[in-house]
């Protein structure tokens, strides 16, 4: 089970999925290419948005890639609602992640 945060929108997850699978990806290839049935301009705020909390990068010219915490947010790892990771048996970790989110 994903450990999404209370500002995840549904979208967000088939974003992360197409960037990982992708390797990188801009919100026009999602909207033409993948299962996101979407607007490019929507698709494009939630890329901003996962970007600023930082489980996306921007490359510029519209490309993203996943970063570590988008990876360990996919694989169930991360608590996006806590920024702590979680342990294998359910329970938090004690570390938090490297979120653009935590500096706020």
């Amino acid at each position: 089970m994903r450990y999404s945060g209370d500002w995840m929108t549904l979208v967000d997850d088939r974003v992360l999925e197409y960037i990982r699978e992708h390797e990188s990806g801009s919100p026009k290839q999602m909207k033409e290419d993948g299962p996101i049935r979407y607007s490019r301009q929507y698709i494009a705020r939630r890329c901003r948005k996962l970007a600023e909390e930082g489980l996306l990068t921007h490359l510029g010219n519209g490309v993203y890639v996943i970063t570590e915490d988008g990876e360990a947010y996919l694989d169930e790892k991360l608590d996006t609602g806590t920024w702590q990771y979680v342990e294998e048996n359910g329970g938090e970790c004690d570390n938090t992640a490297n979120s653009a989110s935590n500096s706020t």
